[in-house]
Formats: structure tokens, sequence, C-alpha cells
């Protein structure tokens, strides 16, 4: 299986080959959608065989294959198919993913904070951040800093190092340890964070647009939750 958008988040159509169906769930040989996993939502979309045309309504992550639920059975092993993903869904997430990203980045530079867990969505998205003193002006003041970082227009890079070269900084989200390979695929918001992360970004930061609080939380001792989005 080849994930394709480990490599290319913005490519939108590909072709591909069904290697086996079960009722609603086709496994292809690559793909360039998104499976539901690291806190991002899954792509969606449609694959067209011949004539047939099959929404695809979810897709997740099963051992080293990606299954990707359609909304009628039809396909079978063999057969050649063109997937399309639905790029504003799919943009939007992006934008999402690559504010976390930056996000993170600030808390753990002026907090020491770690990112405890995250949601990212399609209205809004959330991140939880250990911290002990909930002070919402200081926060409202993180956010600030990450937007004019944001308007700086940085390069966002993705590439992959061999995993003993893997540093402490390079991993933001608490409690979370590389997969157990050799090779280990890092996002670069050059000169600001570097992170290990198999999500979809956007090339540079201009992309984002702005960040705006939805809402902050405070879930008790030093766990807190901010609500926020991509305008």
């Amino acid at each position: 299986m080849q994930a394709l958008y480990m490599n290319d988040s913005y490519l939108k159509e590909f072709s591909a080959a069904v290697v086996s169906v079960d009722n609603k769930y086709v496994v292809l040989d690559s793909t360039a959608f998104y499976p539901n996993s690291g806190g991002q939502l899954h792509d969606t979309g449609r694959l067209v065989s011949g004539d047939e045309e099959y929404n695809v309504v979810y897709v997740a992550k099963i051992g080293d294959k990606i299954s990707h639920e359609v909304d009628k059975a039809g396909l079978n092993a063999g057969d050649a198919v063109h997937g399309a993903i639905d790029w504003n869904r799919r943009y939007t997430l992006m934008r999402m993913h690559t504010a976390a990203h930056l996000l993170s980045a600030v808390f753990h530079k002026e907090a020491g904070a770690l990112i405890t867990g995250n949601q990212l969505g399609i209205g809004q998205s959330r991140i939880d951040f250990s911290l002990e003193n909930f002070d919402r002006t200081r926060i409202v003041e993180y956010i600030k800093t990450a937007n004019d970082m944001l308007k700086k227009e940085l390069p966002v890079v993705v590439r992959f190092i061999r995993k003993e070269n893997m540093t402490d900084e390079m991993v933001k989200l608490a409690g979370a340890l590389p997969p157990d390979v050799d090779e280990i695929r890092l996002v670069d918001i050059v000169g600001v964070d570097m992170q290990a992360d198999g999500g979809t970004h956007v090339k540079n930061t201009a992309e984002v647009g702005i960040i705006e609080i939805v809402k902050m939380e405070n879930k008790g001792k030093s766990n807190r939750r901010i609500y926020f989005t991509v305008k």
C-alpha cells in the first residue's frame, strides 16, 4: 500500500488498482485518501471504475493497509479505479493541521507546555495541553504570537530522517513515540518547528490564514483545552 499523501498533500486525483474488497470496504495498491488518524479527520471523495461511481464515506488505517468505505458494493479485486478526494475538506484540514503545529510550538517555547491531545475538524479544532497556570490573557498572547509567525510566509517542508537521528524536540505530543520503523517523516515549519508527523499540511504558513480562538476550557489540574478555527 503506497500512501501518496505522505509525499504530496496537494494530490487531488490518482489512479490505482483494487487489491481486495470486503463488501463495501476497499483496499487499493496506492491511495491519496488520508485515513482517520493522528487527530486528523479522514478524507472523503469518490472512486470511479468504468461507468460506476462510488462515494468514499470513511477511510481507516488497519495494520499496514488503508481501507476505504464506499457507499455501495460493486468493486472487485483487480478493478482499475480513479480516485478523487474532496479537496475543500482536505485543504481545510491541512490548514488546521499546520495551525495546530504552530500553536504547539508556541505553547512549548513560551510555557514549556506539551500537547496531550488534539482533534482537527472542519468548523473548529481543539488542542489539549499541559499547563500549570491557566492564564487566559497569556493564551491570547500566544495565539497572537502564532498569527504573527503565520504572516511571515514561512515554508512548510516534509522530510524523512533515520530514526536514530530523532531528537526530543521533534516530539511535541506528550507520551508520543515514533513508530517502530527505520525512517521518520518530519513536518518542518522552517525556523520555527519540526515535528514527527504523518498528516497533511500546507506548503506555506500564509495559506493557514488567521487563527481565531473559539473558546478556552480548564479541564482540571494542569489540563487545558482550546478550541480554534482558521479564517
